[in-house]
């Protein structure tokens, strides 16, 4: 992967920055993401913040050796503390972290947020995180997309301002992707369903307290909500 050429997975974040946007990626690692956006026309300007000093240093590189200094702003920050309310940043892109900690870096400076109209987000993981964190805070999902590469599953969830409800099933699966319950959707929920089921057996063998009990309820009723979908479907 470089500046050219991105991962089908940061590809598909790219495709959801509208056209002459102000972005800001945060996490940026090698800027590759800021890079192609600008490089394809797409961004207007970008900002790469890094919290870490090596990938920070990678980034700055990456720039320099691309002749892009002019339009991209490199930042060793702390998540949205990369951004300042003079960028006029419009859309924001935080890919390969966990949804807890896409969550924590948007709720630390929601003033930041109050310019911007696009999220994209990619979380590695507890995507559910992020579909709540948007029903609480006044973001409706535009689009989501699950894809797998390199036999890792991601899914990419794009907010823009407004209003939604979700179901419980929509919060944990996604609203879109339970509409097209894709083989890379059933695939990543069967393996949940199994995950869950082996921790079952484990907690079977274990003392009964009141939270084993409790995390016991909660998992049968994981298991009976997503395999019924994916058993629909196979069926």
């Amino acid at each position: 992967m470089n500046a050219e050429k991105l991962s089908k997975r940061l590809e598909t974040v790219a495709s959801f920055v509208p056209t002459g946007a102000i972005i800001a990626d945060i996490g940026s690692d090698h800027a590759y993401l800021p890079c192609y956006l600008i490089n394809k026309k797409i961004a207007k300007k970008a900002i790469a913040g890094e919290v870490v000093k090596g990938p920070f240093e990678s980034a700055v590189r990456q720039v320099r050796e691309a002749g892009l200094m002019h339009k991209i702003s490199v930042r060793l920050a702390d998540g949205l503390d990369a951004i300042d309310e003079s960028d006029k940043v419009d859309t924001i892109t935080i890919a390969g972290m966990g949804g807890p900690l896409i969550v924590s870096i948007l709720d630390k400076k929601p003033a930041v947020l109050q310019n911007v109209t696009r999220l994209i987000l990619q979380p590695n993981i507890h995507a559910k995180v992020i579909r709540q964190w948007g029903l609480d805070n006044g973001w409706a999902i535009l689009d989501e997309v699950i894809l797998e590469e390199d036999e890792k599953i991601y899914e990419v969830i794009v907010l823009q301002r407004g209003e939604m409800t979700l179901t419980e099933e929509e919060i944990l699966l996604g609203k879109y992707l339970l509409n097209e319950k894709s083989e890379t959707f059933i695939k990543k929920w069967t393996k949940e369903v199994e995950n869950w089921k082996r921790v079952l057996e484990s907690i079977e063998q274990a003392e009964s307290s009141s939270s084993i009990i409790a995390k016991r309820g909660e998992l049968l009723h994981l298991i009976a909500l997503v395999e019924g979908i994916i058993e629909n479907e196979k069926a």
